[in-house]
């Protein structure tokens, strides 16, 4: 169903502009951290456990953020949670800064991880709802999975600058950039998006602990903690410690400056993929073939990053996780904008974000330490088995949910 917004169909792709490149802009500050924190934890004198709890924290604090985030942008709309989100995350990038020249700096980067969680619990809600809104089946796909390019392709996005630019200019510097992209996000925001979702009073007898357990909602959502899991939880946070353990380097690069190479693979990869993956599924008129496919290709990935001795078949095996990654995106919020009432979609969007968090966060802190009792294969293969076992989960609850394994939009 799409929503009464001002004007036609150039005004949605306004919007969706819009969101997207704040979401994009964003994500840089979400992303920069991670292949300096886990060397910079043995300047600090930090345990690796610490490293992941930091590296974790914005998941925690998201976590309990998101189910109120979701029933906020149902009661009062989209425009306000999305702009005050974006200024919160902007602050929090600034932390950053701060802990690199200030005493305590796990504090300050810890409080700063903390504050990103809150801030982005709001901005997510918000995207996919605004996505929703003005889609319709035949487009809610498409426009999910460059929403959620925005979102997403922005964290690994900063990755990539974080590893480069700290590698050529400092930390200090890489988190400056972030900050300052951050606040151009958050004035891109305010100056451009409007409201999309409510009218004045409609839905106030939303309330903040209101949380959306459809199965629908549960099962997108459980499909969501399997795929962030694998790709932030365990390739990021482990790739920078595999290549320096490893020995493998692009271009003369430390370990720090070549994870963020190979995690730009995965960038592009999934950047192409989230696009294509969506635009299928409306062409297609069915969500869950493409889904198939892509978990199965994340699945590959996993199990050639286990095998992966050199730097060719690591470099193949990141294509493959990036794509696959990607590739589910936008079908998977387009499956659950098919399946949610639309007056419900702020509250799913929660529910699948609180899933989502879980996954990212609780990745890092089993990782990381498993990593370093165990080795990098074990993981990587027990990574390889959750993309399989999120199929299951994905057809048992589509097909209890609409009676088909492979169900058309709009059935």
């Amino acid at each position: 169903m799409e929503r009464g917004l001002p004007g036609g169909k150039d005004d949605r792709r306004l919007v969706l502009g819009s969101v997207i490149l704040s979401t994009f802009f964003i994500g840089f500050g979400g992303g920069v951290i991670f292949p300096i924190l886990p060397n910079l934890g043995a300047v600090l004198g930090i345990s690796p456990f610490l490293v992941g709890l930091i590296l974790s924290a914005n998941r925690f604090s998201r976590l309990f953020a998101n189910a109120p985030a979701g029933s906020l942008v149902d009661r009062f709309g989209t425009r306000k949670p999305f702009v005050i989100g974006m200024f919160i995350q902007g602050i929090s990038t600034s932390g950053y800064v701060i802990a690199v020249l200030a005493p305590l700096p796990e504090a300050w980067f810890m409080a700063a991880r903390v504050l990103w969680g809150i801030g982005s619990a709001l901005v997510f809600a918000t995207a996919y709802t605004i996505a929703d809104d003005i889609s319709d089946g035949g487009s809610r796909g498409s426009n999910m999975g460059l929403i959620r390019g925005g979102v997403l392709f922005g964290f690994p996005t900063g990755v990539v600058l974080g590893g480069l630019v700290s590698a050529l200019s400092g930390n200090l510097v890489a988190f400056a950039v972030a900050t300052a992209f951050a606040f151009l996000a958050s004035i891109v925001a305010y100056s451009t998006v409007p409201e999309t979702h409510v009218e004045a009073g409609v839905n106030q007898s939303v309330k903040p602990w209101d949380i959306n357990t459809s199965l629908p909602a549960i099962t997108v959502g459980l499909v969501n903690f399997a795929v962030l899991f694998v790709y932030i939880g365990a390739l990021f946070a482990t790739l920078v410690v595999f290549l320096s353990q490893n020995q493998l380097s692009l271009f003369g690069l430390d370990a720090q400056g070549t994870s963020g190479l190979y995690m730009g693979i995965t960038v592009v990869a999934a950047g192409l993929s989230m696009y294509l993956g969506g635009a299928i599924s409306d062409r297609t008129q069915s969500r869950v073939p493409i889904l198939l496919v892509f978990l199965g290709v994340t699945s590959v990935g996993f199990l050639l990053l286990a095998l992966a001795n050199s730097v060719s078949v690591l470099a193949v095996a990141c294509l493959c996780i990036g794509l696959g990654q990607g590739g589910t995106s936008g079908p998977l919020m387009a499956l659950l904008g098919d399946l949610v009432a639309d007056g419900e979609m702020g509250r799913a969007v929660g529910t699948n974000n609180v899933f989502g968090d879980i996954g990212g966060g609780f990745g890092p802190i089993i990782t990381l330490p498993i990593v370093d009792t165990v080795g990098f294969w074990p993981v990587y293969l027990c990574c390889a088995a959750m993309p399989l076992v999120a199929v299951v989960i994905l057809l048992s609850g589509v097909r209890r949910e609409t009676g088909h394994f492979l169900p058309r939009v709009g059935s």
